[in-house]
């Protein structure tokens, strides 16, 4: 049995065997049992479990509240750096200006990489690029990338079926008008709405009567409002 070490004017601290015990919820221990605790031990002792508390108030203070604003812009970009679309859900970037430096700095930072995932000026940045264009869905430091990039594969996937894969520059340009009903479906003041591309499509033509629509999405379109009605009258 391991003797127990007496305090000494240099030393006032015993050195005692220490074992530690936890209650039903497995909490991590914050009693220790120490043999022969002196004034100056059990001093220290409180000012441990004070601090230790404090610790813990501090950082309630600082945990990050759960909330539906997940997105925090959405871009595509030429394979110039040169905007052609931009929604800014916050202010983050204000400005046109700061929003402009943002996208020519993101853009130099990912056109030549081959990942998918960022950290650029404190945010998370999901992108992906196809042919002449670069998507990219921003968010906070904390926000889950999956998310995010739920919203990246919806936007891109609505576009190549409402452009017939075709989702290159002069086709995005011409057909602008279903590019922001669709991107109005999936995102909605930073709160995402749908990661469904064949949903999006469908609502995009609901809404959009002069949206120019392919011979397949409207196929798929009328295919999704059969099995629609079909669970309206099984219910």
């Amino acid at each position: 049995m391991p003797t127990t070490a007496q305090p000494t004017e240099s030393s006032p601290f015993v050195v005692a065997p220490t074992h530690f015990t936890t209650d039903g919820d497995g909490e991590l221990p914050r009693i220790c049992h120490i043999a022969k605790p002196t004034k100056k031990i059990r001093c220290v002792a409180v000012f441990l479990l004070a601090s230790s508390e404090s610790k813990e108030v501090k950082m309630d203070s600082f945990a990050l509240e759960p909330t539906l604003y997940t997105v925090k812009a959405v871009l595509i970009l030429d394979n110039d750096g040169e905007r052609l679309y931009a929604k800014y859900y916050d202010d983050t970037y204000p400005t046109v200006k700061e929003q402009k430096a943002f996208e020519k700095n993101i853009f130099n930072k990912t056109h030549r990489t081959d990942s998918e995932i960022a950290l650029l000026e404190g945010l998370t940045v999901v992108y992906k690029s196809n042919i002449d264009l670069y998507f990219y869905v921003i968010g906070s430091s904390h926000e889950n990338e999956l998310m995010l990039m739920s919203v990246l594969n919806c936007l891109f996937d609505s576009l190549s079926q409402m452009l017939r894969k075709n989702v290159e520059r002069r086709a995005l340009l011409e057909n602008m008008e279903g590019l922001f009903l669709a991107v109005d479906e999936i995102v909605d003041g930073g709160v995402i709405l749908e990661s469904d591309p064949q949903q999006v499509v469908y609502r995009v033509a609901l809404r959009g009567d002069d949206v120019p629509l392919t011979e397949q999405t409207v196929t798929q379109v009328l295919q999704s409002a059969k099995e629609q009605i079909k669970w309206s009258l099984l219910r």
